[in-house]
Order: structure tokens, then sequence, then C-alpha cells
């Protein structure tokens, strides 16, 4: 519901949850916390994702595909806005902490020449993000791997004639 709109109250997520909105309120104090608890939650499933991913130990092929699988399937469960994920300080760090651990898998990748030297710095790590986003969003009836393959394959080869 906050996907579709990011400025729905607590009661109008209460009734699309079946549930009456004391219980809700008896969970979360305010509509901050629990924005903030969907916010760590889909920060645990970012870290759960790289985790998986093996990004560090995995032929970075595989690596690549298990990441971007593993972030659209996020992406779809956790459909939120992501402005205040980026706001709110323990939630900034850990994105941080991710967002370089990707980094370093996309370096790894281009010393092994999975993907050009000659991008500029920051276009890949700038770009996949993007990839995955629209691949999370514009293709609803693929499975999570088939929009992996999809957006691994624009990455590594583009959008240009066979």
């Amino acid at each position: 519901m906050l996907a579709t709109d990011p400025g729905a109250s607590l009661s109008a997520i209460a009734t699309q949850a079946g549930v009456d909105r004391r219980t809700v309120y008896r969970r979360f104090a305010s509509r901050e916390a629990l924005l903030t608890a969907i916010y760590q939650a889909r920060l645990d499933a970012v870290e759960e994702a790289v985790a998986t991913a093996r990004l560090r130990e995995a032929p970075v092929a595989v690596a690549l595909h298990r990441y971007v699988e593993s972030i659209i399937a996020v992406n779809r469960k956790w459909p939120v806005e992501l402005t205040r994920m980026r706001a709110e300080g323990s939630i900034r760090n850990r994105r941080t902490r991710m967002i370089e651990e990707v980094d370093a898998f996309l370096e790894r990748a281009t010393e092994e020449g999975l993907l050009r030297r000659d991008i500029p710095k920051g276009w890949t790590s700038s770009l996949l993000p993007e990839l995955m986003h629209l691949a999370s969003r514009q293709l609803p009836d693929s499975s999570a791997a088939q929009a992996a393959d999809l957006v691994v394959d624009t990455l590594l080869n583009g959008v240009g004639r066979e």
C-alpha cells in the first residue's frame, strides 16, 4: 500500500491489512515507527541478498546474477519509496556498507574482465540499481530469475543490435 500511496495513514493501512487501527498502534507507536520497521526489513533483505550472492567468493558472473535476481525479488516484496531510507542515520549507515560491498564487487568484475575498463568511474554502480528497479516494476509477469537474465544481459551487452 505504501508503494502506491506513500502518504497512506495508519488507519488506511490497518483497513487494507484487515485489522483494527488499534492493532497497528499496539505494534507501532506512530507512522514513523511503522516506516522505520519497513525500511529495516527491506534493508535486512538487501543484506541477505548481498550475503547470498557471495560477491567476494563466487565467480563474478554467477555472483552478479545471484545478486540481481535477489535484489529484484527484494524490490518486488518491499516496493517502498527509498528517500527516507537515505535520510535515517542507522539505515543510511547500513545502506552505505551494502553500496560499498557492491561497488567492491563491481571493481572485481572489472578487474576480472567481465565489465569494461573504459566506463567512467561510478557509471556501472549507478546503472545497475536503475536496471534492477526497472525490471522489478516493468516485468511483473517475469520471475525474478527471468528479469535478472534481462538485466544482466542488458548490463553486459547493452541494447544495440544483435
